[in-house]
């Protein structure tokens, strides 16, 4: 109301040509603002590359745009106390002068935590690259400048707050599922049960790589499908989760496999972990570590485990690793072609079932059928 009654009463003509020098001080000072904001990009640009420092990158992001905002700022100072204003014209621009500086400031705030959040999410192979904490933060900061602002206007915020807190319970009911959603994000994030790329299972039978973490869903691409999975949070909050990521990102593939009894066991396993091994290089970049006695001794390597002596053949399982969940899939193909091949050139037998059958000397069979 305040500002109100003296508008009414300005002089707008001769407010106009008052208003002449400072509206040419503004204009200069923005078109100032522009070339120095872009000759400190240009200048800073080129030493950011240089130093390889995250931490100078996240600094330089903050500040874009920030030589803009201070020579308005500096600009309208200087024409609010060059001109004589109408004491409530003065005092809106006091306002606004007072609002854009909280702004930079909160917006330089608001880019650095985010820049510091995303450095420690994309660096940490254990912690999540999430938007939802993003989000969070952008939201809180926000906020927060804008009840400094509130306070600097002398609006209180205190009816502010007590209307959110009774409209709040109100809307609380309207929004539940979604409370619900941005609550079971937060806590799979603080928890660390899921991070960006992990590979899941839920007992609901969706499955698939964590693309990213919302505000109220993860999305989720299945292996073999080329589209994505939208699950909401709370669905993975309650549900049974198998996380094939965690504790170790690599996953261990098993092959059963059965040979004759006539085979040199000795021979078999040999062979078996050449061909084994072999496909985990050419599969998936493995390392083999060879020891003096020519053992691979990387904790890694193919192994095989005898299991059972079974009818026809003496069974045992091929133990490989990989390390993405997808990539087991083609290990498991091109194991099954390779160990084939490899057993006929070798002559080790692959047995299949065999039924002998006793019958009564008396018992007549028609082979012809």
């Amino acid at each position: 109301m305040f500002c109100l009654d003296y508008l009414q009463n300005i002089d707008w003509l001769a407010l106009g040509e008052k208003l002449i020098v400072p509206a040419c001080i503004l204009f200069v000072s923005l078109c100032f603002g522009v070339m120095l904001n872009r000759f400190i990009q240009s200048k800073m640009e080129g030493r950011v590359k240089a130093s390889d420092s995250e931490i100078f990158e996240i600094f330089f992001r903050a500040m874009k745009g920030v030589p803009i905002y201070l020579c308005i700022v500096i600009g309208l100072y200087w024409s609010v106390t060059t001109s004589n204003m109408p004491a409530g014209l003065e005092k809106i621009f006091s306002y606004v002068l007072f609002a854009m500086i909280v702004f930079s400031i909160t917006r330089v705030c608001e880019r650095t935590l985010s820049g510091f959040i995303r450095m420690k999410f994309s660096g940490s192979s254990d912690m999540t690259q999430s938007t939802l904490l993003d989000t969070i933060f952008r939201v809180a900061i926000y906020a927060s400048g804008a009840l400094v602002i509130l306070d600097y206007f002398n609006i209180s915020i205190a009816p502010i707050m007590a209307a959110m807190g009774v409209g709040g319970m109100a809307v609380a009911f309207g929004v539940r599922e979604t409370l619900e959603n941005i609550f079971s994000g937060l806590q799979l994030i603080i928890s660390k049960q899921l991070r960006v790329n992990d590979y899941i299972k839920l007992s609901t039978g969706d499955e698939g790589k964590v693309i990213d973490i919302n505000w109220r869903f993860i999305t989720v691409m299945p292996a073999n499908e080329g589209s994505v999975v939208v699950i909401p949070n709370k669905v993975i909050a309650n549900a049974v989760t198998s996380n094939f990521s965690q504790p170790r990102d690599d996953i261990v593939v098993v092959v059963p496999i059965g040979v004759g009894y006539e085979s040199d066991l000795e021979q078999v396993e040999r062979v078996t972990v050449e061909v084994a091994r072999e496909l985990q290089i050419k599969i998936d970049g493995y390392e083999p570590r060879f020891d003096s006695e020519g053992v691979d001794r990387n904790k890694l390597a193919p192994v095989v485990r005898y299991q059972a002596f079974n009818d026809s053949s003496i069974d045992f399982n091929a133990v490989m690793h990989v390390q993405t969940f997808t990539n087991q899939y083609l290990l498991k193909h091109e194991f099954i072609k390779a160990i084939t091949k490899r057993y006929r050139e070798e002559g080790i037998n692959i047995p299949f079932p065999i039924r002998t059958l006793d019958l009564p000397d008396d018992t007549k069979i028609d082979l012809r059928k």
